[in-house]
């Protein structure tokens, strides 16, 4: 329960600092670059105290990289521009937890107690008030649904990781090998840094065809001017998110159900409020202290529950 905790105020940080390099630099660049330096830092840790990327469970963490890492933050920044950062947050985080419990519970068989569930549901109602746009949204038909249907990838894509990371932990039980949370993260972040790779060279296609043209000087300026200032974000936003973030994350995994914990970092939302304030100035309004009430007292009795 603690390392869920820390997974959510690491990822609260990660999202305030992931907001200002993808507005620097864009969402994909950010977020591939986080990525291959999570990768680098992580890797450091797995193979000076870890495994590497040995191990009878590395596949399953590989897939559980590209399906949560990868696929799911793919479809996260598709959603952003359609929906906006509230609504899409609201639909993420909303559904990653009924999802990771019930694919849990139909594959794994891990089933969870009454007290668990309506903590879990208390949880995500408070995120959901706290997110809910406080003026009504004009969108169209066309962005509603192709955002609705990005954020259920997503949401899908985060809870089917999660729960791939405990099917590879009963096989390192069964094998009664023995892996750390940061190992597990690095194995997982090389599945998460190969998507965003392909995705990165997508995006900047038509841009590596028009640079051909440019004189390298010009190249060289521009691109100094569009990473000055970057660097010190990314790198935050890859310590606090998908290197500590990860391996909290999967520190806590390890022993707690699927639902259990997604419900728990659910609540990183609400706990961006103080940073959001902090760093960016946006006050936070009052259905979304409400809301975080409400979450913040469905994680305490959960807590006191266990």
């Amino acid at each position: 329960m603690f390392a869920a905790f820390l997974t959510t105020i690491l990822f609260s940080i990660s999202v305030v600092c992931g907001h200002r390099s993808a507005k620097l630099i864009g969402g994909t660049e950010a977020n591939f670059w986080r990525l291959t330096c999570a990768t680098l830092f992580l890797g450091i840790w797995a193979y000076g105290w870890g495994i590497g990327l040995s191990g009878q469970a590395f596949p399953v963490f590989l897939l559980s990289g590209i399906v949560g890492i990868g696929i799911g933050d793919v479809a996260l920044f598709q959603a952003l521009p359609r929906l906006g950062s509230r609504l899409s947050l609201l639909l993420i985080h909303c559904l990653t937890a009924p999802f990771g419990a019930l694919i849990e519970w139909l594959w794994l068989r891990t089933p969870l107690t009454t007290w668990q569930i309506l903590c879990g549901l208390t949880v995500l109602v408070g995120v959901g008030i706290a997110l809910m746009p406080g003026e009504h949204l004009k969108l169209g038909r066309r962005e509603l649904l192709a955002g609705t249907l990005f954020s259920i990838v997503a949401a899908l894509g985060g809870a089917y990781g999660a729960v791939l990371s405990r099917k590879a932990y009963a096989i390192v039980h069964a094998s009664q090998e023995s892996i750390d949370g940061a190992n597990a993260a690095f194995q997982r972040i090389v599945g998460g840094l190969l998507v965003g790779a392909i995705c990165l060279l997508i995006v900047k296609r038509r841009e590596f065809r028009i640079q051909s043209h440019a004189p390298p000087e010009l190249i060289i300026e521009a691109s100094k001017k569009k990473w000055r200032g970057v660097w010190p974000w990314v790198l935050m936003n890859s310590l606090a998110g998908q290197t500590l973030g990860v391996s909290c994350m999967q520190w806590a995994l390890e022993t707690t159900p699927t639902g259990v914990v997604l419900a728990i970092i659910a609540t990183t939302p609400i706990v961006v409020i103080p940073f959001a304030l902090i760093f960016e100035g946006e006050r936070p309004t009052v259905h979304s202290l409400i809301g975080g009430a409400i979450a913040v007292a469905g994680v305490v009795a959960l807590t006191l529950r266990r």
